[in-house]
């Protein structure tokens, strides 16, 4: 007696289905780990080695406020006579930061370097790039030097090319470890709306 018998497709099914699993997990994680890698690609250009450096002579040392060993940068800068006019702001952007280091209105004065003191409104890095931008229209700058920390260098650039046509290099001052970790999140964050959101000079 011959029998119809139909195969039972449910188990090729099963079979098919774990290596698409497989792949589709490979394939996440290859991305995940490739995204991961271009994040800290990018955070290491923008925010940990960036293209800092100054020429021998420019028309202004401006110190941007905030953490870091900016003031004193921004001291020997004068003192080596790389500019004739040191810019100061005297913002206050938590602790270390470098309006606690001036202990007055302004700076120590440096034999034959005309200083500047200012409080940017808003006190944002925006607002620093505004006034030394008028600074630089009033006095016929041509290059300035800005000085700031590490992971401040790019977005500090940005803000002060949108405001000022001439050139703009940037020298960086010793990072403390400890803040490490919050300047990069503060960066990152900062930047995004810079290059999103908050566009103008």
């Amino acid at each position: 007696m011959l029998t119809n018998e139909v195969p039972d497709a449910s188990a090729g099914t099963v079979d098919d289905r774990a290596p698409r699993r497989r792949r589709r997990r490979k394939v996440v994680i290859w991305t995940i780990a490739a995204v991961f890698l271009a994040f800290c690609g990018l955070t290491a250009r923008l925010f940990v080695f960036p293209a800092s450096g100054m020429p021998a002579h420019v028309d202004a040392i401006v110190m941007m406020a905030g953490p870091g060993d900016r003031f004193r940068t921004a001291l020997t800068l004068a003192a080596q006579h790389r500019a004739p006019v040191l810019v100061l702001s005297s913002g206050d952007r938590g602790p270390g930061g470098s309006a606690q280091a001036f202990g007055g209105p302004c700076a120590p004065p440096v034999p034959r370097v005309k200083e500047i003191c200012f409080n940017p409104n808003p006190d944002t890095t925006q607002g620093e790039a505004e006034y030394a931008a008028r600074l630089a229209r009033q006095y016929h700058w041509h290059s300035v030097a800005l000085v700031t920390i590490t992971p401040q260098d790019s977005r500090a650039r940005l803000r002060m090319e949108r405001c000022f046509s001439g050139h703009v290099y940037v020298m960086t001052a010793p990072t403390p470890a400890a803040y490490w970790p919050y300047e990069l999140a503060y960066e990152w964050a900062a930047t995004v709306k810079a290059l999103t959101i908050n566009r103008s000079c």
